[in-house]
């Protein structure tokens, strides 16, 4: 990349096999595609026109090799992306119940996993607009954690903005553990990024504004509570708005907080204001609903102007 990133990004891309309806009656059929919270936050910015760095680490495995190509497509820069001959890319496959989605993940000892702090590029990291990760990433290893808490704190003591996202996963954490490292990063974060179902676990509140204020109280700055169809409820730390959701033929929610983050990043790195963006935002998300898997419904910008008129 021959220009500072606007966005450095770190966590675990995910192989990802989506069910589809069964074209035959004893047959389940699945669509590959590209997963990982980062990683989709990352395509989706990019998408929108901002310079985005991942840093990760991939199997010399298939699935990596793929994720290569994708970034490399995408205009993501991966220059720092580690191939691992030890370990494997991890993989996901959603299936869809009558309770919704449902995952279940190959990713234990994952290349992502890794990742550790020694490996983290600093100046590409303090050059950037804004360093964005996940609690996921914190969650899958202690290595993985350490190294988030290391982006961060070397963000915020060169300027430059912490994005998170808490993306809560029971299944690589009991929820007392994932509190209490949440709440410690919390006062990090710039721009904070829960949807309502996890921040209502962890703030033990109900009401979407008693949420949104837990949330400031802990210590984020600016914070976008993703309400799913709804929209979204955030404020700037001196002011609330509540953004309705997008009619569109949603047929896929996989990734949607993802590329709202995406897109949020992208358009505040190009100088627009906090509801500006937030405005850009919660219509891209809509819009990748319209389409099967994480990645490849992500709208280009003309789709998300189209869509706000």
């Amino acid at each position: 990349m021959d220009q500072a990133p606007d966005i450095v990004t770190l966590g675990e891309p995910l192989a990802e096999f989506s069910q589809l309806p069964a074209r035959a009656a004893d047959a389940e059929h699945y669509l590959f595609g590209f997963g990982g919270d980062t990683s989709n936050l990352a395509v989706a910015a990019a998408r929108q026109g901002a310079r985005v760095a991942y840093l990760t680490r991939v199997g010399a495995d298939p699935f990596g090799r793929r994720f290569l190509d994708l970034w490399a497509r995408e205009g993501v820069d991966c220059a720092h992306v580690a191939i691992d001959a030890g370990a494997s890319t991890g993989a996901y496959f959603v299936t869809h119940g009558a309770s919704g989605h449902e995952f279940s993940y190959l990713r234990a000892g994952s290349a992502a996993s890794r990742l550790a702090p020694d490996q983290l590029p600093l100046d590409l990291i303090r050059s950037a607009k804004f360093v964005h990760s996940s609690a996921i990433t914190q969650a899958i290893s202690e290595t993985a954690r350490a190294s988030v808490l290391a982006a961060f704190e070397t963000a915020r003591v060169a300027g430059v903005q912490v994005a998170y996202d808490p993306n809560l996963r029971l299944r690589l954490w009991p929820l007392a553990q994932a509190r209490a490292v949440i709440a410690a990063t919390l006062p990090l974060a710039d721009v904070f990024l829960p949807s309502l179902d996890d921040a209502r676990l962890l703030s033990a509140r109900e009401a979407p504004a008693e949420v949104l204020a837990w949330c400031m109280a802990h210590g984020a700055r600016r914070v976008a509570l993703k309400l799913g169809a709804e929209g979204v409820l955030a404020t700037d730390g001196t002011q609330t708005r509540a953004l309705s959701g997008h009619r569109v033929a949603a047929c896929d929610g996989t990734g949607a907080g993802d590329c709202f983050g995406g897109a949020l990043l992208a358009r505040l790195s190009a100088g627009e204001d906090w509801w500006g963006a937030l405005a850009y935002a919660n219509a891209a998300a809509a819009l990748s609903t319209t389409g099967w898997g994480a990645v490849a419904p992500i709208p280009r910008p003309a789709e998300v102007r189209k869509l706000l008129g």
